[in-house]
């Protein structure tokens, strides 16, 4: 048998789980505002973390583009900065968060605490 390091030719290797926070399967309203840009994309979220979201899009912001956030959750409203880290065209951007206003990141752990799985 052929090997590459330790692994063997065609040997599945599985990937490392590179995110910091569980992801919950939620849609919760959401704006995305360009930096830059006074035009607002209102949407949903198909997944949502402490961490950041996913965004469905016709039309995905490029990489590293840096997005104003406004989500509504239940009985209230944050903001956030973040910057997109992934791109699927014609699907959507994955949408890192960098700095939360106030006690926004507070009001989204509590939300996302109360998610029943």
């Amino acid at each position: 048998m052929e090997f590459a390091g330790n692994q063997p030719f065609g040997a599945v290797v599985p990937q490392v789980e590179r995110r910091r926070y569980h992801r919950y399967s939620v849609n919760v309203q959401i704006e995305l505002r360009q930096e830059g840009s006074d035009v607002p994309l209102r949407m949903q979220t198909a997944d949502l973390s402490r961490g950041g979201c996913y965004v469905q899009l016709m039309m995905p912001f490029p990489l590293a583009t840096y997005v104003n956030c406004t989500l509504w959750l239940a009985d209230a409203t944050i903001r956030v900065r973040g910057r997109v880290v992934t791109r699927h065209p014609q699907f959507g951007n994955g949408v890192m968060f960098l700095e939360f206003q106030g006690d926004g990141e507070q009001v989204l752990a509590r939300y996302l605490d109360a998610i029943i799985e």
